[in-house]
């Protein structure tokens, strides 16, 4: 009997089951990874191979559907318990949509994007957009976010001073003590840490096994974040090289015009060209260890001590630069910011700032055809030689411009730009919501994958949102929300975005992931520094370090997150990296866990199924990554008791007699490596996971066989 409380689908699937029970449903499966789309990112007006796989001999055929026309498929490769079909379609230069249809005897059903549809209408049909590509480089690469101000003072010559300028209302101040936190304004404190200390511990992050670092802005700029971009086309000198010094810091004055000794640092070309050709050498560096390098682009805004508006007028008596727009009516730059009254110059405070701010004026490019075409070339400078960077990350990227037609228009000619001079950078995008407009346009490769990685994966194992504002008892260890949230929002992306997209933990916009272990519900202002570190769980931090090495995706480490920091959000969570006291055995476990990642190219580029088990699974997490070759089975167990998982692994392509190796484990006080086997009988595994803890496990076929044609 049919309980009411099934839905339409599940008791169409009931019904289906019961006419004819041979036929295997859970068998059927299809992506848009490479295994099952050749080539997965097809160019404009050219052929594409389609597979779809089902249990074997266990289905009379399968069709292609597009626009309600069926393209039979036909059966290419046996192997295992399974069949594989194959067919072929032309795409043009727009938007190709499809989904499969199985037949079995008097059983039809469809199969899309979402898996499984008994309906009768696929209404979530697989997105084909020729022409779109990400860097083959970026799919799956594990990256290092590294907030300069605060990781490695390996040049205190260039260090900024107590009182050098006045920013945000307060003198700037020199952190002597490196070890010590931050405060709760903390944006003008300067630990010293700079781009000769990254070179100094480059050794360091390539030992880890990062394939790239992602920098937080390092242009010119008054703030430790330097969000506030002062001088597009140079390194900041306080992290590059400061050749010729001098100058007075400020003792009665607030105004930075008499603060020399910051004047002549950050305006002295010297200084600016040593420092950019430092950021050249650290590239170079970088690439000679097999490390690739992004920078932080903030176009939506600038500064308001920009050389083209010169609010603080910094440069308004140095040689070589022009009035700023601040002021002066006749600055070569008026139009690059929407000013509200024409009739307050000189000294025009009248500007647009981003969510009002004024020392984060809106740059107004709708206006200014000679700013687009600056920051076009901007675009490009920094990804061509001497500099070479791979690569772009866009902050607040959908809020630039005035209207959402120019920012469209906007990225897309930016993009272009960038991968006119270097074909193989990557854009991505800082962004919350649906991004696909922007991903389908061919506008941005991928996102920070805050929808699809980040919240989902800390309500689940900490039930704490990202910024540690509020926690929900209702998403924590709770599966279902999990898959939901996952199944929504990774249906946004193309799957070349998906494989690239960076799924972080931590970053400098939310609290640190293992203060969020703790359930401690607030900032640094109201709970201070201590708090953060209180009752926190290793042990979650370690599930979730497993999760991120596993999922589909580019694993982005937010530096000292592998070394054991804390901290609430902004600015908490931009503590020192904690050089002499690291936490080395959680470094350890990310060793460990970056090595198996790297290793096993199901994890780089791999298919993905959710493990379904049997009896409760509260607090469990268990998928598979798998691709022709190899199978991999993640289980994380977020309860504080051991569970005996029990589930069906066939479906990853796993013989159902066979032997499967463990990789890594770990528990509620440590973890292995150490090579250990389980049984695998009639397709299923049964193993007990620790509590507190997570296990990968690894199935090889030994065919390693790149070309898919060759197993016919």
């Amino acid at each position: 009997m049919i309980k009411e409380s099934l839905n339409k689908t599940e008791k169409n699937i009931l019904y289906i089951l019961s006419m004819r029970p041979v036929f295997n449903y859970k068998a059927l499966y299809a992506d848009m990874t490479e295994d099952f789309v050749s080539p997965m990112e097809p160019e404009k007006f050219c052929a594409v191979t389609l597979r779809f796989r089902t249990a074997r001999n266990n289905v009379d055929q399968v069709f292609i559907s597009v626009r309600n026309k069926q393209i039979p498929m036909v059966k290419s490769v046996s192997e295992g318990d399974f069949d594989y079909y194959e067919g072929q379609i032309d795409v043009e230069d727009g938007p190709f949509f499809y989904h499969f249809e199985i037949v079995s005897g008097n059983i039809r059903v469809s199969y899309g994007r979402s898996g499984l549809d008994v309906s009768g209408r696929c209404g979530d049909e697989f997105k084909l957009i020729p022409g779109l590509s990400t860097p083959e480089w970026s799919r799956g690469a594990v990256m290092y976010q590294i907030f300069t101000d605060r990781f490695y003072n390996g040049d205190p010559s260039n260090d900024v001073q107590d009182r050098e300028y006045h920013y945000l209302g307060a003198y700037t101040e020199k952190v002597t003590d490196w070890n010590s936190l931050p405060d709760s304004m903390d944006v003008r404190r300067f630990y010293g840490g700079d781009l000769k200390g990254v070179i100094d511990k480059l050794p360091y992050i390539r030992e880890l096994g990062v394939d790239v670092i992602y920098f937080n802005p390092l242009f010119v700029s008054p703030s430790n974040h330097k969000y506030d971009i002062q001088d597009y086309d140079y390194i900041d000198p306080h992290y590059g090289v400061i050749v010729e010094d001098g100058g007075e810091c400020l003792i009665d004055s607030t105004e930075n015009r008499y603060a020399t000794k910051y004047i002549k640092r950050v305006t002295n070309k010297k200084n600016l060209e040593a420092s950019n050709e430092l950021f050249s050498e650290l590239v170079k560096k970088a690439h000679e260890m097999g490390i690739r390098v992004i920078i932080d682009g903030v176009f939506n805004h600038c500064g308001s001590f920009n050389k083209w508006l010169d609010r603080e007028k910094i440069y308004e008596n140095e040689e070589g630069y022009e009035s700023g727009a601040y002021v002066s009516a006749d600055s070569p730059f008026s139009s690059f910011f929407r000013f509200f009254d024409i009739n307050k110059w000189p000294d025009n405070g009248t500007y647009d700032g981003w969510w009002g701010h004024d020392t984060l004026p809106k740059l107004n490019y709708e206006d200014s055809p000679e700013l687009y075409q600056y920051m076009m070339r901007i675009a490009k400078k920094w990804v061509s030689p001497p500099y070479n960077a791979d690569g772009w990350r866009l902050d607040v990227a959908a809020d630039l411009g005035h209207t959402p037609e120019f920012n469209h228009t906007f990225w897309h000619d930016f993009r272009n730009a960038v991968r006119e001079a270097n074909p193989d950078a990557i854009v991505l995008a800082e962004h919350y919501g649906d991004a696909e407009s922007w991903i389908s346009n061919g506008e941005w490769d991928t996102v920070m994958n805050y929808d699809a990685f980040m919240e989902p994966i800390s309500w689940f194992l900490t039930g704490m949102q990202k910024h540690s504002d509020e926690y929900r008892a209702d998403l924590i260890n709770n599966p279902s929300a999990f898959w939901g949230a996952m199944n929504a929002h990774r249906r946004q992306f193309s799957e070349g975005a998906s494989l690239c997209a960076m799924n972080e933990l931590s970053n400098h916009d939310h609290s640190r992931f293992l203060t969020r272990t703790s359930h401690i519900v607030g900032r640094l202002d109201k709970l201070g520094s201590e708090a953060a570190e209180t009752g926190v769980k290793k042990a979650v931090m370690r599930e979730a370090v497993l999760f991120q090495m596993t999922w589909p995706g580019a694993p982005t480490i937010y530096y000292g997150d592998e070394a054991g920091l804390c901290g609430f959000t902004d600015p908490d969570n931009r503590r020192p990296y904690p050089w002499g006291n690291e936490d080395f055995e959680l470094i350890d476990f990310h060793r460990a866990c970056i090595r198996i990642h790297k290793e096993n190219k199901e994890f780089l580029t791999g298919s993905i199924i959710p493990l379904r088990i049997q009896g409760n699974d509260e607090g469990i997490l268990a998928f598979a990554r798998f691709n022709r070759n190899c199978a991999s089975i993640v289980i994380l167990n977020n309860n504080d008791r051991d569970v005996e998982w029990t589930g069906d692994v066939w479906v990853a392509g796993i013989p159902r007699e066979c032997r499967i190796k463990r990789l890594i484990l770990t528990s509620e006080n440590s973890f292995t490596t150490e090579t250990y086997e389980y049984e695998v009988h009639s397709g299923r595994l049964r193993i007990n996971v620790p509590g507190t803890g997570g296990v990968v496990l690894h199935y090889d076929s030994g065919r390693h066989t790149e070309d898919f044609s060759l197993f016919r």
